[in-house]
């Protein structure tokens, strides 16, 4: 009865009772995000608790008047942090920080996307805070408690606690501060202080002089020559261009069966019938379908930190519209949402842009996911493009399609197709069922513009802005399925894997192997067109006369890492120690690349941040667009 007495006082004190709650939440945390409960306990603890002591230690020392309140202030500032790492780890696979968090605005958007990632497990981490706030409102006792802890105890001790707690978080900060991968860093230094770190944290981008940023130098770290004689060299001169940026849309979409049914019957008939490139991957970051509309336009890479549609949407940015314009085409973009989404209406002021078509355009009847459905941005879009057509002059326009957009739950009056039992309620079943729905859509699109006579003279050219089924947020079912579909373990690369379609008039079908990626959209359809770049600064290119890539990427895996013809590559603490995911499956606990190759990914993104950082803004003498805004 004496030693329960003094567990029973023991855990009255709230540094003994709010540190067990911190453990159990922190144990919530590794299981989610880490996947680990046993293996990784004691480092778990021993990299997760100082951190909290030392808040705790604080509160001892200087709130001790308030302390039941601050204590539960604390709590529920760490419990948001901790709630935050799981959920946006389950969205975008990798460890959210201080920068991440600064574009929370956009999250009403989406919150569909958000709740559908919440398992309901995870809001047992608010549990405490809820009673806690009960009691003080409903209970008296309570309140008398929280006011007899209004004492200072042991000041010498904690004190002395507070320097112990933060030497220790130095001691699991400082071995792993130059670690490359950002996932493994927060692993072993602990969440709390890799948030901590992160922000502050200098950039991992070498220092190179925007100056010496030159064609010549990015073709040669990228290791490229180009033929006196490009192939397709105008073979689609005069023509329109219309690119369509599918929502979601990844590569075992094309050619897939489920019961003999097939899931994309347009897409399918177009790959049959223009060049198709099924090693494509995506380069977005944060902003995802935003940002794919950046990298595709300018050919440059996306910034180490937030959206490029925010941190470069003040630069006067050499682009595909600005070059288009110049050589005598229209340009336009064509969007369901509101401009004003993830800063695009300065984005497209940015890009040179001569007209946008958002929601005040296209309204809002039909709705779905974001905006009106597919069905409303074709039919209104093929109208314009034919009043385009009529002017004589060739034009260069954009399609975001959005009905396929996370977490795919369309309209049952949208449905196309009648899933297979097992696909039913689950993650992948609602990706198909929208995915078919889009596809859908853009067959009456092809239809109408073969109607109106904007097909036969226009080059039009498809991809994926992302990915849709990321393989952290995904089920042990959702899984199963997915390996079903490929007939072998759904991974990194598959993920990361979206189509690259351009049908080009009297051109015949032929599918490319060779690996690309969204910045190369630019230079490849430059060439058909018969726009030179050789004077334009840009990181992708031409896939019709280049076949050895290497496309770094800065979002969905960690810093450092790259996709090649031997698979995507991510670093460990650096190089040596880092592991690739072959393009055909399965794990190699090894680099397949050279390290000139990684040096090279590294140095290429260095470059575009650097170039980019150095160009004037739009709205100054030296970078005056010459976008014209309109609806």
């Amino acid at each position: 009865m004496l030693t329960n007495l003094r567990w029973s006082r023991l855990l009255r004190k709230p540094f003994v009772f709010f540190s067990i709650l911190m453990a159990l939440k922190l144990l919530l945390v590794w299981s989610v995000v880490f996947h680990s409960t046993s293996g990784g306990f004691g480092m778990m603890f021993l990299t997760g608790i100082p951190s909290v002591w030392f808040l705790f230690c604080l509160i001892e020392s200087f709130a001790y008047r308030k302390k039941l309140i601050v204590y539960l202030a604390v709590d529920l500032l760490v419990t948001i942090i901790y709630f935050a790492v799981i959920m946006y780890y389950k969205y975008f696979g990798v460890i959210v920080t201080f920068h991440e968090l600064r574009q929370v605005n956009q999250v009403s958007e989406v919150n569909s996307s958000v709740v559908s990632l919440l398992d309901p497990y995870y809001l047992f981490i608010f549990t405490d805070i809820v009673l806690l706030l009960a009691l003080i409102i409903f209970s008296r006792r309570f309140r008398a408690w929280g006011r007899s802890l209004s004492v200072r105890e042991g000041r010498s001790w904690f004190a002395a606690g507070q320097v112990l707690a933060l030497v220790a978080c130095g001691l699991v900060i400082l071995p792993f501060r130059d670690d490359m991968n950002e996932f493994q860093q927060a692993q072993d230094m602990g969440v709390l202080n890799y948030e901590a770190y992160a922000a502050f944290a200098p950039s991992k981008d070498m220092k190179i002089a925007a100056e010496s940023v030159t064609p010549a130098m990015v073709k040669q770290e990228k290791g490229i020559t180009d033929p006196a004689q490009p192939a397709f060299w105008q073979a689609a001169k005069g023509k329109n261009v219309i690119i369509i940026q599918l929502e979601a849309f990844q590569n075992f979409l094309i050619n897939l069966k489920l019961d003999g049914k097939e899931i994309t019957p347009n897409m399918n008939k177009l790959v049959n019938d223009s060049f198709y490139f099924p090693h494509f991957f995506q380069q977005v970051g944060q902003g995802n379908t935003a940002d794919a509309e950046y990298v595709v336009n300018t050919s440059m890479y996306v910034p180490p930190n937030g959206a490029a549609s925010e941190v470069y949407a003040d630069k006067a940015l050499p682009s595909m519209p600005k070059t288009f314009a110049a050589h005598g085409y229209q340009t336009a973009t064509f969007h369901t949402n509101d401009v004003i989404f993830w800063n695009r209406d300065q984005l497209y002021k940015a890009l040179g842009w001569g007209k946008y078509y958002d929601d005040h355009f296209f309204g809002h009847s039909d709705q779905v996911m974001l905006g009106s459905s597919d069905e409303v941005l074709y039919a209104k879009t093929s109208d314009e493009l034919a009043k385009m057509q009529q002017t004589g002059k060739p034009f260069y326009v954009q399609l975001i399609s959005m009905s396929g957009h996370h977490p795919f739950r369309i309209p049952e009056r949208k449905f196309k197709m009648e899933l297979p039992a097992r696909f039913k309620g689950t993650l992948v079943g609602d990706y198909i069922q929208a995915q078919n729905y889009a596809d859908f859509a853009l067959g009456q699109f092809i239809d109408e513009l073969k109607k109106n006579g904007v097909w036969d003279n226009s080059v039009v050219v498809l991809y994926g802005d992302h990915q849709g089924l990321p393989v952290y947020s995904l089920n042990s079912t959702e899984k199963k399925l997915m390996d079903g579909i490929y007939k072998r373990s759904y991974g990194v690369p598959d993920m990361m894997n979206i189509p690259l379609v351009i049908h080009v008039p009297n051109e015949k079908p032929q599918t490319f192997t060779q690996i690309g990626g969204q910045s190369d959209i630019y230079p490849t359809i430059a060439n058909l067109v018969g726009i030179p770049l050789k004077d334009q600064v840009i990181f992708g290119e031409d896939l019709l006369n280049h076949t050895g890539n290497v496309l770094p990427e800065r979002y969905y895996l960690p810093s450092g890492s790259f996709i090649s013809a031997k698979g995507a590559f991510e670093p460990g603490a650096g190089y040596t120690d880092g592991k690739t995911f072959p393009l055909n499956g399965g794990t190699v606990a090894k680099p397949l690349e050279s390290k000139d190759v990684y040096d090279r990914a590294l140095k290429l993104v260095s470059m575009s941040d650097g170039y980019v950082a150095s160009l004037p803004e739009w709205d100054t003498p030296g970078g005056k667009s010459a976008a014209a805004q309109g609806h």
